[in-house]
């Protein structure tokens, strides 16, 4: 299944700097401009399949401050869905303004490991990643019924060595079971102690880095990936220098010599909230145009 068809499609792992807003209107919601901001210039550099930004707050408290049984950052009872949808308005907006948009989620295991467990409820972060999960799937939910291109599990946790990996699977599985959009697994860093296990994802998409970690590029080409499309990191997100145009291209065809353009999104290796607005839209920028030489390879 794939999100968008177009040969070499480009996208984004999904934060952006946060350009807050001034005056009189931005004191109502001083964020919305940021959305804004991040949707106009995604779309200016050409992106095919945006984001709306992710500008409202950390990974972890942008979900866990919205959900019932947690409190700051503490799991006080039982973890339930949220009241109301978290993500849908700013999405909504991004797809206003462009027809191919991706919904993100923060995953369940990164969440259970970004929290503290007061309450006897859980003996263990599997079972309270399983219930995050069940609160999650509803927020898939809400950004399928809106109309999103592709849905995106972050699960930094799987490459630290932290979290259960096979007991992660199981509860991202649980959020890609009950949708029809197909569904993304970011998963950053070096997998060669996760690679086995992250191969067992019920995913349609698995997105990695190769840039910052070129390292994956030898690991994957010996696996099978069963059909499945690869997001393919070819921009580094940790670096605030703005990589050139043919330094991004020979990224993208050393990915093409080993899965094939029509199995591959281009994005960078992860967000890029941490760098200045200049330095994400140049990386966005040139990212484009050496994706569009490589297509042109292809397309004639």
């Amino acid at each position: 299944m794939r999100p968008i068809e177009k040969l070499l499609p480009t996208t984004v792992v999904g934060s952006y700097p946060v350009v807050k807003g001034t005056g009189i209107l931005s004191l109502a919601d001083p964020l919305k401009h940021a959305v804004e901001v991040a949707v106009a210039d995604q779309m200016a550099a050409g992106i095919d399949i945006i984001s709306d930004g992710q500008v409202r707050g950390d990974m972890i408290r942008a979900f866990t401050s919205r959900l019932p049984g947690i409190r700051g950052s503490s799991v006080v009872g039982k973890v339930q869905p949220a009241r109301q949808p978290i993500t849908v308005g700013d999405t909504r907006y991004a797809l206003s303004r462009h027809p191919k948009v991706k919904g993100i989620l923060t995953g369940p295991s990164t969440l259970a490991y970004g929290l503290k467990v007061e309450t006897p409820f859980y003996r263990n972060r599997e079972e309270l990643a399983m219930d995050l999960a069940r609160a999650l799937a509803a927020e898939a939910a809400y950004l399928e019924a809106a109309g999103v291109a592709v849905l995106q599990v972050d699960e930094p946790i799987f490459s630290t060595g932290a979290a259960d990996v096979a007991a992660g699977l199981e509860a991202v599985n649980t959020i890609a079971a009950r949708l029809r959009v197909p569904v993304c697994l970011h998963v950053c860093g070096g997998l060669s102690a996760v690679i086995d296990d992250v191969l067992r994802a019920d995913v349609a998409i698995l997105d990695l880095e190769f840039a910052n970690n070129p390292e994956n590029l030898d690991l994957l080409s010996e696996k099978d990936l069963r059909g499945r499309m690869v997001g393919y990191g070819c921009v580094d997100s940790a670096d605030p220098a703005i990589e050139s145009v043919e330094v991004i291209r020979k990224r993208i065809e050393a990915g093409v010599d080993v899965f094939s353009p029509e199995a591959m999104l281009i994005d960078p290796d992860c967000g890029l909230r941490m760098q200045s607005r200049d330095s994400a839209y140049g990386k966005l920028g040139n990212m484009v145009a050496a994706t569009d030489m490589v297509r042109a390879g292809y397309t004639g």
